[in-house]
């Protein structure tokens, strides 16, 4: 695989400041030269009707349905200046500040990877993020194309980041570690030998006896397992196996709002196209908001349609959600 071209040692990075070396500047451009890239957040854009604005967003952390893309962009450019190898952990996401590294666990199997956001997608209504061919493989949906998954942006990580794109600071924490990559397994941990013996790489955060359950907050793991590759930090096929709810249910939501007189409007709409919605209360923030819903949905195709209905009756800020 041409991720692990010209790197003759695994890295191990060991608390936040290590991650900066993500956001260097590009090593080049131009046919056949590799590039690291830049770190970008971008500008509020339209695609099909709906606007998306990207920000950062360390507590970012929601559910949805993934996908997955490979051949067709493999070695052309992602948006933020990168070459896409579809045989790496990364992903893109329509509005997560690029790079930043977030952990995607598959909700119907328990597989849950690590990878770097370089782009920007997917743009099929209903997809909450766009693996890379590898990640596909990794959580296991490669074959099916799509899979129900939580994402959480790891937020010390990838503040590092964005620290350093501003400061223009290389990272100098890296416990440099000779060897082979670790080979991909569905398991929670990998070990990899070094020269003071094996260094295990926790899928799971430290000090905490057993994965959290998927529904509640998850910590970032106290270090992400990787490698240096021209110039970027690619993580490592590390796979963890989370406990997950059986039979998590595919929602389309309409929103979440602060004001009975917005639920009454989106119910409304949705009456006049002959959907009805369930409205469920949540706390964010501090609110009190009101999610306005149509599901339980007994499969991804059907939920598919009926976004699209929704987005085409001017409700255009519905999505697929997992709960």
């Amino acid at each position: 695989m041409r991720r692990w071209r010209g790197v003759s040692r695994v890295v191990v990075l060991v608390g936040v400041a290590a991650l900066a070396a993500c956001a260097q500047k590009p090593a080049g451009t131009g046919p056949g030269l590799p590039t690291s890239g830049i770190y970008k957040v971008g500008k509020p854009y339209q695609i099909n009707g709906v606007w998306y604005y990207p920000k950062e967003d360390f507590s970012y952390d929601e559910t949805g349905i993934a996908s997955w893309y490979g051949p067709g962009f493999h070695e052309k450019n992602t948006a933020n200046g990168e070459i896409y190898d579809q045989n790496e952990l990364t992903a893109a996401h329509k509005t997560l500040p690029m790079p930043s590294l977030v952990r995607v666990t598959n909700l119907d199997n328990g597989r849950s990877i690590v990878v770097r956001v370089n782009d920007r997608g997917p743009y099929a209504n209903g997809r909450i993020i766009d693996m890379s061919r590898r990640g596909a493989q990794l959580l296991g949906f490669d074959g099916p194309g799509t899979a129900k998954v939580r994402v959480q942006i790891l937020a010390e990580e990838s503040r590092a980041i964005a620290a350093a794109a501003r400061q223009g600071t290389p990272a100098p924490l890296l416990a440099e570690i000779d060897g082979p990559p670790p080979k991909a397994a569905p398991r929670g941990r990998i070990e990899v030998s070094g020269p003071s013996g094996p260094v295990t790489a926790l899928a799971a955060s430290a000090g905490s006896p057993r994965p959290a359950l998927v529904g509640a907050p998850v910590p970032p793991p106290a270090t992400v397992a990787g490698s240096m590759a021209e110039g970027r930090f690619v993580p490592a096929p590390v796979v963890a196996q989370l406990p997950v709810k059986a039979h998590e249910a595919i929602y389309v939501q309409i929103g979440a709002f602060g004001s009975e007189e917005n639920v009454a409007k989106a119910r409304a709409r949705l009456s006049s196209i002959g959907q009805r919605a369930s409205v469920s209360q949540t706390r964010a923030a501090g609110m009190t908001l009101h999610r306005v819903r149509v599901g339980p949905l007994d499969s991804v195709d059907r939920a598919d349609s009926l976004l699209n209905q929704i987005i085409q009756a001017g409700l255009t800020e519905a999505k697929i959600v997992v709960d």
